[in-house]
Formats: C-alpha cells, structure tokens, sequence
C-alpha cells in the first residue's frame, strides 16, 4: 500500500513518501526534489512539470503557471477579474460559471477546468511517487492552504479523483508542518502538563499564513491561523520587475510590458536577483541578452535599496503574527518557539521583523521547502494500515466561523445559528433538532464575509426530503447531523425523522417553532462548551470508529432533547426513519460532469504515452545515423566492402529525411526507417563483432586441445595417476584432439586468406561448438576416477598404511585428473607442480 504527501505548491511541489527507513523527499526524473507546478499544451501532447517550465518563455500562451489561486472561484469573481489582465495565458469561463483556462491543445483550443489542470499536475506528481516506489501510487495526502475554503477544498478533492488518487486527508499547510516538526520530538511535556506553543510562519509565494499550536507527548491541537493570502514571495519580485520595467523604459526607451514573453524572461531573472540578493548586501548585477528588439540590457541592485523599496510589503509581515496571539490568547512570552518555513522566508529583512516582533531567534530545523510534503506524508502512514507510526493525535480547527440559517414558518422570516464559530476543532459533528411536517431547505454559510479572502460566503444548500408529520398530526422531530470533515469541508452527513408510534399518555405540545429553534440553539451551545474539550479524543474515534461516533453523539443529543428543563416527558416507543438529503454545495463539480472529466484524461495520458514513443522511434533512427556514420570512419572502416558509399548515401538522405519530411510522421514509418538502415549496417557490425570475437574463441579450444595432448603424453610416459585407464580411450582422445587440432588449423589458414570486408568462413559460435563437443567427448575419460585399492592386513603397527588399533587404514586414493575445460594450461601445469 503507498503512503505519499503530495504539496502541491503555487510555483513548485514536492512528494514525500513513506519507507521502511522513514519519510523521503523523492526526485522526478530530472533528479530534482522540487516539480515546478506547470503545465504546458502543445499540438501533440501535454508537458507537464520542469518539461513544461522550460517552454514558460517559448510557448508562454498555452504554458500555464499559478492556476492554485483560481480553484472553486467563479468566473465573475473580482480577485479573477483583477488577476486576468496580469495573466500571460488566457482564462475564461466554464458552463458551470467556473473559471476555467483557454489554451491551443491538439490543434484545437479547448478550455479546460481548473479541476483538470489541477489533476494534470497531480498525474504527474502520482508517477514520480510511483517510480520511487516502484508500485502503484493511489491513497496520498494533499496540502491545501489553511485560508482555503469549502469550495475551494472540494475543487481540489475532485482534481484528485480526476487524476485517480484516494485523497485520504486535506491537510492545511500549517498542520502539516507542525506534525513534521512535533511528532520526532523526545522532549514534549506529558498530556496532563502545561502545552508547549509553537508559533509556525510559512512564507511561500503567494501565500502568507501563520498558526500556533499546542505540543504535548503524543497530540498536537492548533489553536489558532491567522493569515495573509495576498502576501508572498510574488509580491516581492512584482517590485523588482516594476522597478527594472521604469529603468529600461528611461534607459533603453523600451515598453517591457508590451510583449508577453520579455515580460516573462524578466521575472525569471528577478526571482533569481532576489535569491542573490539575501545571500549578498553588495550590488548585484541583471544581465539579460536579446531582451527585447536584439537589445541587451543590464541593471545593478542592492539588499539596502531592495528593502527600502518593500517597506510596505515588510510592514504586511505582523499583523497575521499579532492577529494570532490574539486569537490563541497568548502573550508573546508564551511562545517556546518560533518555526519559518517557506521559500520567502529566507530574505532577512522578513526574518528581521519576525524576530523582533517574538523577541526571539528564529528556529529553521525544518527543511523551508520539503517540510510540507513530509508533514503530509507522515499524516499518510498515520491513516495507513500499511505502517506502524508512533500514537499522535492531531486536531485541526475551522478557518472561518460556520452558521446554518432556514426558513422559519412561525416568524414567516429566516433564522440562523452559528454552528461552528472561528477556531473550532476540526473534525467535528454536531446534532441539531427541527419539528417539522414537511420537507425543509438548510443553507450552509460563512457569517464573517469580512474575514473570508472570497467573495461569495455560501457554502451551499441542502435539503432535508420525506419528512412528514406524526400521525396525530403534530411537527415530527427531526435530528440533524452536521459534520466539518477530515477535508475541512462542511457537510449535512445524515438526517432522521423520530417516529412515535405509542403513546400512553397525551405529550405536551411544543410552545412555537420559534420556541423549539431557540431551545435548539440553547442545545447546541451545551454541545459546544462540552465537546471541544473531547475534540482530540474525538477526532481519533472519528477517523478509527466513525460509525460508532456518531451513534454517541446522537444518543447524547437525545439525552438532552428528552429532559426539557419544563417538564419529563411522558414514556414513548419511537421509531428512527433516515431521511433522504439533496446536497447542493457551491461551485460543486456535477458526477457527470467529474466522469466526463476522469475519461478526459485517461485520454489525454494515453495520448501522451503514444506521443513519447513516437518521439523515441524518432531519436532511434537519429540516435542510429549519427553513431553508424562515426563508426563507418572509425573502428567499422576496415570491415566495409564496396557498398559503404550505398550505406553512407542512405544515412546522409536519412539525415535530411528527418528534418524535412520526416519531422513529424507516425511511430511505424521511423520504425521501418531504422530497419531499412539496420539491413546494410548490420552485416558490417557482425563482421566486426566476428573478428573482435574470433582470436578469443580459437585460444581457448586450442588451450583444450594442449590439455588434452598433455594428458595423453602423460599416459604414454606410464605416470601411476592414469594406470587406471584403458588404452583404447586414451586412444580415442588422442584422435578426437587430433582431428581438433587439424580442424582450427585449417579454419584459421582458410579465414587467414579471406578479406575482412566479406562474411568469415568459420563464424565464432561454430568454434564454440567445436570446443563444447571436445569436450563433452573427452572430460569423462579424463576424469574417471582410479579404484579404491585394499591392502592385506599386516600385524606390523608401524606402517603407516597398516591397522592402526585394530582398525583398518585404507591407503590414501591418487588424486584424479581435474576437469579440464576452461582450466587453461598454465592452470592446468601448476596444479600438476603443486600435485
């Protein structure tokens, strides 16, 4: 089972994975831990990833970056409005009212959803995890920023089942660093001790959120975020471009903002100054060649000037911090310890104001880039049957405080409760309890719209079905489960209707519906001033036991609905029907609509596959012409006949073949070009191989023979070791290494006389033949082993070959002729010396 973390990031990501050595940053296939998350169209295929970032200035229209900000936003929205005329690529709207992104793909323009994008990135992220692994990759944790928001989340959660991953959590960033950070500490305070706070600042590129959590032994609980989602390293290189955009435009009269790709080259160098700059206080230089009209341009920068120019970014840096303190209600000298990750935390004058904002040293003991992915990573193998992981409890909070309003028939108005206020613990259920007759709509929404960094604050309907009144005509009671989950996103998980089906007595009828919303409100606060304090506990039953969770949460809430403070109800049997709910959430992908989009791009990947293997048919023949035509002059020259210039011919039409005609034509044509070169060049490399080959193959069969020859010397010469053996087939290996001998002295006189530009008359597996069947023939005479000889007893004790106590000794055995082939004859000659 695959344990990854994906952090899918707003310029590049990173995956983490889980191995029996712990959590690894893995490499993509360029050996680079960091995956730019871009996407790029061509006429043939998707590059998606460094492939794709390489064509941001080549191919700069249908080259998408930065897509992360448009996710579960409508087209109309004003932060896509404001963003569109900085955008290199184009961006329109989708049926749905979404925005979605318009490029040419196949020839074609097509535009595609920001769901799809999204899942073209992840499919990406996917393979490089499962060329690590080298399995399948499908169950993962996904980073999403803490700001992020219920449509936004769920935007994600379907581009992750686009792609064909089980996303098993969304993690906020922030969390995900702090369990990378809490959960290897040795050091943390025992549960029933005071927490230990660490404040955690992640400063990315378009992102700047901050949060506080509480450590003990074995349990994280954040306790507040507090964020900028405006705030990044961009900003940063917006005032760089900006400034070098007004000095080229007075020092070489040129209008950068004009051309699209200038534009783009210049905030590639502007990144890299920044980086250059927080590293040296000194003046840096920008060089750029062919910038724009064949001019060369060239500025210089310091840190100084750099700072001056951003005060007012810098001065965005502590309210987030200030917010948070505020919010956790802790003082500054509360804080153990502060933790920066994030690219943009590394220039010192962001450092600087945090600093002396906590009064502290910063910590960097996490790694700024891969602390995300590991965080999500660990969270996997946490959900993961698949790995032990030491006992840690992680409770999450609700960004934004959560409010539930319907319509209310005895007011003729609408009502509204907050059901999950800011800072709330996440995951988390509640019950509420309606008395209605009929089917009734619940609208979920966020009720501070002055702290949502989105315009619309709905979250999204949802209507409650099938309800009818009890039989004697009353409000039926029906109970109400909403649920923030695992994801952060906000659901009606389950609703039923109690039936009473007898009563002994006439129950009191309720006072108005008005009444029974506020005793609803009055229960629901209960709930909350008594389950945060379970929150950890709970979100561990949660994730473990769901089904059982909430059958206790229900059985509380029945608890207290059946002990009104006015009177007891009278005894009644009661029967629990679950009702039927229509979700309608905001900005939701339809379930057609998400197949639809699912099949897309099992298409899209198949045709990337065929794509890259046409391509690769193509670099075969290239890859062919160019080494054939190198080795026709080189170590092949002396082996060609007549036909080299036929040969030579064909590669240099081949050659010109590919950059004409050839540049663009289907997998089986380059196939058959490689198999038409491979006809004429192949004769030659066998001849090579033959003659490289050959002298090898002749050495060790006449090394067999010599041994063999030895061996009958030796019997002829009457030595004791071969006594044993019969005449005759020492005779017969005589002839056989006779024969043998005439045999390669007659093919190496024959191949001697041929040409080396034609096919050799003894090839080397016919020598290697020879040699085997020698072999064969003669090694079981050779080898046969002498009889084991018994002597008579003798009384004498002091032979040694004697009885010895009685005992017979048998007489040592001589040693046998050892195998002969592959021995070689020096081998074979000192193992006789040693004999």
């Amino acid at each position: 089972m695959s344990v990854v973390g994906f952090d899918v990031g707003f310029m590049n990501c990173y995956v983490a994975v889980a191995r029996a050595g712990g959590i690894e940053t893995v490499a993509n296939e360029y050996s680079d831990r960091s995956t730019p998350a871009c996407v790029s169209f061509g006429p043939r295929n998707r590059s998606i990833g460094a492939a794709a970032k390489s064509q941001v200035v080549t191919n700069c229209k249908n080259t998408v970056q930065g897509f992360k900000r448009f996710h579960g936003r409508a087209f109309s929205d004003p932060y896509v409005q404001c963003l569109k005329n900085s955008l290199v690529y184009d961006i329109a709207q989708m049926p749905t009212g979404t925005t979605g992104i318009k490029v040419m793909y196949m020839e074609e323009e097509k535009v595609f959803s920001i769901e799809q994008v999204t899942a073209m990135l992840l499919t990406k992220l996917k393979e490089t995890a499962e060329n690590a692994l080298k399995k399948p990759v499908a169950d993962c944790v996904i980073s999403v920023p803490c700001y992020y928001t219920d449509a936004e989340r769920r935007s994600v959660v379907d581009a992750a089942q686009i792609a064909g991953l089980n996303c098993l959590r969304l993690m906020n960033e922030t969390t995900a660093v702090a369990l990378a950070y809490g959960i290897y500490k040795q050091d943390l305070p025992a549960p029933e001790e005071k927490a230990r706070n660490v404040v955690f600042v992640d400063l990315g590129h378009s992102g700047y959120q901050t949060s506080v959590c509480a450590f003990n032994k074995g349990k994280l609980k954040v306790l507040a975020t507090a964020c900028d989602p405006e705030l990044g390293g961009k900003d940063f290189d917006g005032v760089l471009v900006k400034h070098f955009c007004e000095e080229f435009s007075k020092k070489y009269k040129l209008d950068v903002k004009s051309k699209p790709r200038a534009l783009v080259r210049l905030y590639q160098e502007c990144e890299k100054l920044k980086k250059l700059m927080s590293a040296n206080s000194s003046d840096l230089p920008l060089n750029i060649e062919c910038f724009m009209n064949d001019i060369d341009v060239s500025g210089k920068l310091n840190r100084g000037h750099f700072e001056e120019m951003c005060a007012d970014i810098l001065a965005r840096v502590e309210p987030p911090l200030q917010s948070l303190l505020e919010l956790a209600k802790l003082k500054k000298e509360d804080i153990y310890a502060v933790e920066i990750v994030g690219g943009a935390s590394r220039i010192p004058a962001v450092k600087e104001r945090i600093s002396k904002f906590f009064g502290k040293e910063l910590s960097t003991t996490l790694n700024a880039d891969e602390a995300v992915a590991r965080g999500c990573a660990l969270q996997c193998a946490i959900l993961s049957p698949a790995f032990k992981v030491r006992e840690f409890s992680i409770t999450d909070i609700v960004p934004y405080p959560i409010s539930l309003k319907w319509h209310s028939a005895a007011e003729e108005g609408v009502s509204d409760c907050e059901v999950f206020h800011k800072n709330h613990a996440a995951p988390f259920s509640k019950v509420l309890t309606f008395y209605r007759k009929e089917p009734f709509s619940l609208e979920a929404y966020y009720n501070s719209p002055n702290e949502l960094p989105y315009p619309d604050p709905t979250i999204g309907q949802f209507m409650i079905q099938k309800v009818v009144p009890q039989a004697s005509g009353e409000s039926s009671k029906v109970k109400v489960k909403v649920r923030v989950n695992i994801h952060g996103i906000f659901s009606v998980s389950s609703a039923s209707l109690v039936e009473v089906q007898k009563s002994d007595e006439t129950e009191e009828p309720m006072e108005t519906e008005q009444a029974t919303a506020k005793d609803g409100e009055h229960k629901m606060q209960t709930d909350q001033d008594e389950l945060p304090g379970q929150g950890d506990g709970q979100q561990e039953t949660e994730e473990k036991v769901p089904r059982e969770n909430e059958e206790m949460e229900e059985g509380k809430s029945e608890k207290k609905s059946d002990q009104p403070p006015q009177a007891k109800k009278p005894k009644v049997k009661t029967k629990v029907l679950e009702l039927p709910i229509e979700n309608s959430p905001q900005w939701q992908l339809a379930d057609d609509m998400l197949n639809l989009f699912v099949e897309n791009e099992g298409k899209m990947i198949m045709q990337d596959k065929l794509e890259k293997e046409r391509n690769d048919a193509k670099n075969n023949v290239e890859e062919y012409v160019y080494d054939m035509r190198d080795k026709l002059h080189g170590m092949l020259e002396k082996f060609v006949s007549e036909s080299v210039n036929a040969l030579s011919l064909k590669l240099e039409d081949t050659e010109n073949w590919l950059y004409e005609d050839g540049e663009d034509q289907p997998k089986q044509v380059y196939i058959d070009k490689l198999a038409e070169l491979k006809k004429l060049g192949q004769p030659i490399q066998e001849r090579y191989t033959e003659a490289e080959e050959r002298p090898k193959a002749f050495e060790e069969l006449g090394k067999q023979i010599q041994q063999y020859m030895k061996f009958v010397e030796a019997f002829k010469m009457k030595e004791e070791q071969y006594d044993h053996l019969d005449e005759a087939d020492v005779s017969k290996v005589d002839k056989l290494a006779s024969d043998a001998m005439i045999w390669m002295n007659s093919a190496m006189n024959q191949q001697s006389k041929q040409s080396l530009t034609v096919d050799p008359s003894v090839k080397v597996k016919d020598i290697q033949a020879k040699t085997r069947e020698l072999f064969s023939a003669c090694n079981p005479i050779v080898t046969k082993p002498k009889p084991k000889v018994e002597l008579p007893k003798e009384d004498t004790p002091a032979d040694q070959n004697g009885p010895v106590n009685g005992q017979e000794k048998a007489r040592p055995e001589f040693p046998v002729f050892p195998p002969l082939f592959g021995l070689g004859l020096d081998s074979g000659l000192s193992w006789l010396v040693k004999l």
